[in-house]
């Protein structure tokens, strides 16, 4: 098995992996717990601070924390919610506080449909292996990494209605395993 300093990251998006926002609204996913959010990056700059928009509606199930801290990688936060991830999410799913990858302003997809987080993504790795959770992946993501990081990696789309479910975890622990 790989030692601390060798592990791979594993790459976590929000929104699909965690909450599945694109389930039916008046149907929560099986073990999720309903939370409202309301961010900070939701406050509307043309309104008084106190006018903010509704708070989100964030589907979280409570095992994710537990078995994500379980997998055999250090946990980044690879998110549009950036630094919010480590106040809102991550004390709901008992996770301590993650690094989070910085994304460019403004956040453009690359040509032929590369997603904006790829690019910055295989920076942050640095040649370091990876494995990426996100509901926006492509084949042009994967194309990408596979022409410009050094390393191995694993890209692993999530349906956005069904969030991380058991065989996702059984995929990314032999994914890793596969590594030594």
């Amino acid at each position: 098995m790989t030692g601390p300093a060798t592990r791979p990251l594993l790459f976590l998006d929000v929104d699909g992996p965690l909450n599945p926002y694109a389930a039916k609204p008046t149907r929560r996913p099986d073990g999720y717990q309903t939370h409202r959010m309301l961010l900070a990056s939701m406050a509307e700059p043309t309104r008084p601070p106190w006018h903010r928009r509704r708070p989100l509606r964030v589907w979280l199930h409570p095992g994710h924390g537990p078995s994500l801290l379980a997998l055999p990688f250090d946990l980044v936060w690879a998110t549009s919610w950036t630094d919010e991830a480590n106040e809102w999410i991550s004390p709901r799913l008992g996770l301590p506080e993650l690094p989070v990858v910085p994304w460019p302003v403004p956040r453009r997809d690359g040509p032929g449909g590369v997603f904006y987080k790829t690019a910055p993504l295989v920076e942050w790795a640095a040649g370091r292996p990876f494995a990426w959770v996100d509901d926006d992946l492509t084949d042009a993501d994967a194309a990408w990494v596979r022409q410009y990081h050094a390393g191995p990696a694993l890209l692993h789309r999530i349906d956005p209605k069904l969030g991380l479910r058991d065989d996702d975890f059984t995929a990314l622990s032999a994914w890793a395993a596969a590594l030594v």
